[in-house]
């Protein structure tokens, strides 16, 4: 019993270098992930369309005279920039994963975005910002958007205001993580019909993991369709439950937030304000990939070899069958490479199936090498049943999320139980 036990606790060294190997694996998976939505297109941030105004203002400064030191007040004539959010904003997306980047033999998903924005814009109240009407350059207007993700934008990005389009273009960037572009100016006088800008524009994004809002409208709506399966739902604002469909062939949501639900005014002045707290949308998520089901695997690894060693232990005991303990180490030996099996087929196909050739060998194997030790084929058949069941009892536990916990204490709950019953006869003092 000391040997079994001492040998039991020596094979968590190869056990811990196969966990090795899989964090090895995945880590090396992550820099493959990493390369490719850096060339393609990483996270989708969208803030805008928002209506910015030149106005005139002026800096009171002191000038004294060297000969006379008399002092007097001057003004410097400065332009600053005047920000008005849209009334209502309307965003239709649609996001398609795309399947066709591989490095080696890993295979990222990212998706492509094609993405339309429509709303209005009323006429922007200076009065509340206490800017003059004298000082207000209506004919410099323009149309302004923050996003990141610049370089995946795969469209031609112009605006129609009203019954004229524009184009954007890119200005110099204010060190944040968002590139800013603008539409060349405009007069707003000239171009509002009944002091109002209806907008309408398209863009399409290469991008990977998430695409999200900041509801700058009065009233904001936003709908998304996709064929991605497994969506996360972030940010500040939860979509419709009315409305919001899940299943195999992907997933439909929609947003509508209006401006008494977010903390933040329609008007600035001088700066556009940070708004990455009020962020929401889509995060698009694989729910377990490979390499974390095979660390949830490797992690059974203990009990998997312990149990086996008690069934060996357990017929030596009944059968009075001698087991040497190289052969225990043979036995242990198998069971380890259950793992490098299973990571090895992984990488070139489905967990699923990799779980089933991995743990078909390594039962055949087991199974094959007992009827050699015990000289029948009652015991042998017996093992080859109980580690199939195991290893299913596994494979159940890694496939479950939310019940992991609940069926692994069950099924560990009867297999002591099971074991119990089979020890209850043998007479332990001899």
């Amino acid at each position: 019993m000391l040997m079994v036990g001492f040998l039991t606790l020596v094979l968590l060294i190869p056990l811990f270098f196969v966990q090795n190997l899989i964090s090895e694996r995945s880590q090396r998976k992550t820099q493959m992930v990493d390369e490719v939505t850096n060339l393609w297109g990483k996270d989708v941030l969208f803030y805008g369309p928002v209506l910015r105004i030149p106005y005139t203002s002026y800096e009171a400064y002191n000038v004294t005279n060297p000969k006379t030191g008399v002092t007097t007040i001057e003004r410097k004539v400065v332009s600053n920039y005047a920000y008005f959010f849209p009334n209502e904003l309307k965003n239709t997306s649609n996001i398609k994963k795309n399947e066709s980047l591989k490095r080696g033999i890993f295979n990222h998903v990212v998706f492509t975005a094609d993405m339309n924005f429509k709303g209005d814009f009323t006429k922007p109240n200076f009065s509340k910002l206490g800017i003059a009407e004298e000082n207000i350059q209506w004919s410099k207007a323009s149309i302004i958007v923050k996003t990141t993700n610049l370089k995946s934008i795969k469209s031609e990005l112009k605006i129609q205001l009203n019954n004229d389009k524009f184009s954007f273009e890119p200005q110099n960037n204010d060190k944040s993580d968002y590139s800013v572009l603008a539409t060349n100016g405009f007069d707003y006088k000239t171009l509002a019909a009944n002091d109002k800008i209806n907008f309408n524009f398209g863009i399409t994004y290469n991008g990977s993991n998430s695409v999200k809002f900041i509801p700058v409208g009065k009233v904001t709506m936003v709908s998304v369709d996709s064929d991605w399966e497994s969506p996360s739902f972030e940010g500040s604002f939860a979509a419709s439950d009315t409305t919001k469909t899940i299943n195999n062939k992907g997933f439909h949501a929609d947003w509508k937030i209006l401006d008494i639900n977010r903390t933040f005014t329609q008007q600035y002045v001088n700066a556009l304000p940070d708004l990455d707290d009020y962020l929401f949308g889509v995060k698009l998520i694989q729910t377990v990939d490979e390499y974390q089901q095979n660390e949830r695997a490797s992690k059974y690894g203990f009990l998997v070899i312990g149990l086996t060693f008690l069934i060996f232990f357990l017929i030596q005991s009944v059968s009075k069958i001698n087991i040497h303990i190289f052969q225990y180490s043979m036995i242990g030996l198998a069971l380890i490479m259950f793992y490098t099996l299973l990571i090895s087929i992984t990488e070139h196909s489905t967990f699923s199936f990799a779980y089933t050739i991995a743990g078909f060998s390594v039962v055949a194997m087991i199974t094959m090498y007992s009827i050699s030790i015990l000289k029948n084929r009652k015991f042998p058949m017996f093992i080859g049943i109980s580690l199939s069941v195991l290893y299913t009892f596994i494979y159940v536990i890694i496939q479950m999320e939310d019940y992991a916990l609940l069926v692994g204490s069950i099924g560990l709950f009867l297999i002591l139980g099971a074991v119990m019953y089979f020890s209850r006869k043998i007479d332990w003092s001899k």
